[in-house]
């Protein structure tokens, strides 16, 4: 299955390098694995067939939610690194940051088989012991705080719509009950792509836009490649 979804990814790379108009946008998600909302989103991805990227949290990953997480990884998403923890982390030790990062790519990649390559700072809490010690490229994404319950899914749709740009990265979470972003997912995907877009994972943003990955560095992503 996963073999077949990446083949199927290759093929969108290599026509979107021959479309020099072809316009990718990368889905993000923050704070799973979960057996309830992480299920409705995939669902939801299913629906429109698209793929998105995934950043977990070690504390989240359990026998359940792993299969969830593998479904995920199954139908072509990928699987980042979000911390084990969700700590603001920019106050942590070198061996603390070490012990957040290497717990939770251990459990990523015990259950879908691959390492994660990128990572996103908890409440975006980054100073540069954290660039130097963590060796992952850091993204950030634009947000629509999908996490507030006031936000409707209507807000949350037209904000990240009005802030689309080729190689964006968007920042939504799929913590329990987050279902105002279920819903704005259905207008976000249709809605862009009527505007040309195509879906992409982070890994593929990265290689259609033959940006190196970034580890140790002092960039962190929310347009790739990133504007200076």
């Amino acid at each position: 299955m996963r073999t077949l979804s990446l083949m199927i990814a290759a093929l969108a790379i290599l026509a979107g390098c021959q479309a020099k108009e072809d316009k990718v946008i990368a889905i993000t998600f923050d704070d799973g694995p979960n057996v309830t909302t992480t299920v409705k989103m995939l669902d939801m991805l299913e629906k429109h067939g698209v793929t998105a990227s995934f950043f977990v949290n070690g504390m989240h990953i359990n026998e359940e939610s792993a299969k969830v997480m593998k479904r995920a990884y199954d139908m072509g998403c990928d699987i980042e690194n979000h911390s084990y923890s969700h700590l603001a982390m920019s106050g942590l030790s070198e061996e603390e940051l070490i012990k957040e990062i290497e717990s939770t790519s251990a459990l990523i990649e015990k259950y879908t088989g691959e390492a994660p390559q990128f990572f996103r700072p908890p409440y975006i809490d980054c100073n540069q012991k954290m660039m130097e010690t963590i060796p992952l490229t850091f993204i950030c994404g634009h947000g629509c705080e999908d996490w507030l319950p006031e936000v409707s899914a209507q807000e949350r749709a037209r904000r990240q719509i009005e802030a689309a740009v080729d190689g964006r990265i968007m920042l939504l979470h799929d913590m329990p009950g987050n279902d105002n972003t279920v819903e704005a997912l259905d207008i976000i995907i249709p809605e862009l792509k009527k505007q040309g877009y195509r879906f992409v994972t982070i890994s593929e943003l990265f290689k259609l836009k033959n940006e190196p990955l970034t580890p140790h560095s002092c960039i962190m992503y929310s347009v790739v490649p990133e504007q200076q």
